[in-house]
């Protein structure tokens, strides 16, 4: 079969033949991929940047953002059935420390993970691929199109959630209003595909939603996220350390750009008691300065809260699945306007070097 490989630490990738997999257990299971997205993550690697081939090999198969068909399962398997449509989910645990052996490899403490496309384990940019039942999640049909949105979306669940419950715990307001969210300001930066489908969650909750950017109002994102009733922000014109003066203070931020500068000047659009969310990882090593002792101060005396987050557990993508069916209901094809960009596997090369300001999200079409 055929698989996008790339070699770590080297720019570039071809096209490998690979033995097709086989079920060898009774609880794998075992699907035909339909479509994978690109990400920041690939082109990082394509170029050179962080990824690990599997032990013993020198190539690693790229691809995490998947959207399958099941052809075969195990004899144990009843999570799924064949012809289902399904994603497995990116990470498997240590099998050391206590989360992983729960389930939840996505808080694991040793560091010592593997990341299917990333980092010890082969992707799924390939033709057929085989895992275990514990790994995958079965997606509605009526989310074909868009189920390869799946892998971004649930990074987007396990930020809100965790940003929701912390507010839950801590706010006497939230602990007594179950929809708390509801009306509140929230502001998403950097409108990439994560940062639209957090937009997106947020709308689903109820929340008065800004999308900061730093593209042209008539552009493709602002475009979406006003069908979604969200606002644009342009930055060039309200600027991250100016967003409570001009628009007022967000009770919820989640960054999605990857820019540390801004990531900090976020920080000046929090009202007290709020919370801030980020996803985006800085890319290089830049210097940057920052009023240290001013930001803790904020910090303390209005009782924030700035959390980390990182890839998704199994339940996280299962969340996913139900608010991608909401979404469809409720705005129909729009979602489905996020994918702008569909190429063949042969053209993996020329995709992923083109990404312009209309480009939102960008797959490769297997099927």
């Amino acid at each position: 079969m055929k698989a996008i490989a790339i070699v770590p630490g080297t720019a570039g990738t071809r096209i490998v033949d690979r033995p097709e997999p086989a079920i060898t257990s009774p609880d794998e299971v075992k699907v035909k991929v339909k479509r994978v997205g690109i990400c920041g993550t690939d082109r990082e690697e394509v170029s050179g940047g962080r990824a690990d081939a599997p032990d013993g090999q020198k190539e690693l198969v790229i691809g995490h953002e998947m959207f399958s068909q099941v052809v075969e399962v195990g004899t144990s398997v009843t999570r799924v059935k064949v012809g289902d449509f399904a994603v497995f989910t990116v990470r498997r645990g240590c099998g050391q420390c206590a989360p992983c052996l729960m389930g939840r490899a996505d808080m694991c403490q040793t560091g010592d993970y593997k990341e299917r496309g990333i980092r010890g384990l082969d992707g799924y940019q390939t033709e057929f691929v085989v895992d275990k039942e514990q790994y995958i999640v079965s997606v509605p049909a009526e989310l074909e199109a868009v189920g390869v949105l799946m892998e971004p979306l649930s990074v987007v669940e396990k930020g809100i959630e965790e940003a929701l419950r912390l507010q839950a715990v801590r706010s006497p307001e939230a602990a007594i209003t179950p929809a708390w969210i509801v009306g509140r300001r929230c502001l998403v930066a950097g409108l990439g595909p994560v940062g639209l489908l957090a937009c997106m969650v947020l709308r689903l909750r109820g929340a008065d939603v800004y999308g900061l950017d730093v593209v042209d109002c008539t552009s493709a994102r602002p475009k979406w996220l006003n069908v979604i009733a969200g606002h644009y922000v342009d930055e060039r014109q309200v600027p991250a350390d100016e967003v409570e003066k001009k628009i007022g203070p967000m009770d919820l931020v989640v960054d999605a750009s990857g820019f540390a500068a801004l990531e900090f000047n976020l920080l000046d659009a929090l009202a007290p008691n709020g919370v801030y969310v980020i996803t985006g990882i800085p890319g290089g090593d830049h210097p940057l300065q920052i009023q240290g002792a001013e930001l803790v101060r904020q910090l303390v005396l209005d009782n924030q809260v700035m959390l980390g987050s990182v890839n998704a557990a199994r339940g996280h993508f299962q969340m996913g699945a139900d608010d991608l069916f909401q979404a469809h209901l409720r705005w129909g094809a729009h979602i489905g306007a996020l994918i702008t960009n569909r190429y063949s596997y042969g053209q993996f090369a020329e995709s992923v070097n083109h990404h312009s300001p209309e480009t939102i999200k960008e797959v490769i079409e297997w099927d």
